[in-house]
């Protein structure tokens, strides 16, 4: 056998050797690398479960944070709360104090607006007698008002006092109107001139008969035929047909 064929061999057996060692580590080291993938898996999922554990601990901070500053804004409205609750309190405190006195005031009112009207009457019977049906109607209104339970004592005072200020406009106005009046034992249709209350005059339809309220003679005296012409521009004038003008009209005032 030639030397380079034993030398072929040689390398060759050599190979193989080197090749079954290798094998034979490589087996050896396979239940390390099993194992080290293993680990590497494990520590992947762990990883994981931490990530996990790291994003519901950073949600539960921001829903604790937010939960906080909620509860900081319901002790301010609570305190504001109970503020309003206290003045709330003192008010019906007020209100209870107010009802007691109102039935107070009741009883003391009522017999004021009984007062009142009774002065009321009185002054109208008193006073020049224009549109006394009128105003006999609206005392009757309020008497017959004051014996009514469905009418609250407020309501009362408001007509009573509605009733005196019709009265009082009454001496700032003129008016006309249309009545009856019993003239020499006969019924005549008649227009009154009210001014205010300083003057009552009448005047027959036809114009021929005038007559004007003496309040000392407490009756209407008859006027000379020189005031027809007044008298006319006065009742045109409350009307409204003519533009406000001095007028030249009888006054009698009381003494």
């Amino acid at each position: 056998m030639s030397l380079s064929r034993i030398f072929k061999m040689s390398v060759i057996a050599s190979a193989v050797a080197v090749s079954a060692s290798v094998f034979a580590q490589a087996e050896s080291l396979e239940p390390a690398i099993k194992a080290g993938k293993e680990i590497n898996q494990s520590a992947e999922k762990s990883q994981k479960k931490i990530d996990k554990i790291s994003d519901d601990i950073q949600t539960r901070l921001q829903q604790f944070k937010a939960i906080n500053k909620e509860i900081d804004g319901l002790l301010v409205y609570n305190k504001q709360l109970d503020k309003q609750i206290a003045n709330q309190e003192a008010e019906m405190a007020d209100i209870n104090d107010s009802i007691d006195k109102v039935s107070v005031v009741e009883r003391q009112v009522t017999p004021l607006m009984i007062r009142m009207i009774d002065g009321l009457e009185q002054f109208v019977n008193l006073d020049v007698p224009f549109l006394a049906e009128e105003r006999a109607k609206r005392i009757a209104g309020l008497k017959t008002m004051m014996d009514r339970a469905d009418i609250a004592p407020s309501e009362k005072f408001r007509r009573v006092l509605e009733a005196y200020q019709v009265e009082v406009d009454y001496g700032k106005t003129i008016e006309a109107y249309t009545g009856t009046l019993t003239l020499d034992g006969e019924e005549r249709d008649v227009d009154f001139l009210r001014v205010g209350r300083v003057a009552l005059i009448y005047q027959t339809r036809d114009g021929k008969l005038s007559g004007a309220w003496d309040t000392n003679q407490n009756q209407f005296v008859e006027l000379s035929p020189e005031y027809r012409t007044q008298i006319t521009k006065g009742l045109r004038i409350a009307r409204k047909q003519l533009a406000p003008d001095l007028l030249t009209l009888p006054i009698s005032a009381a003494e």
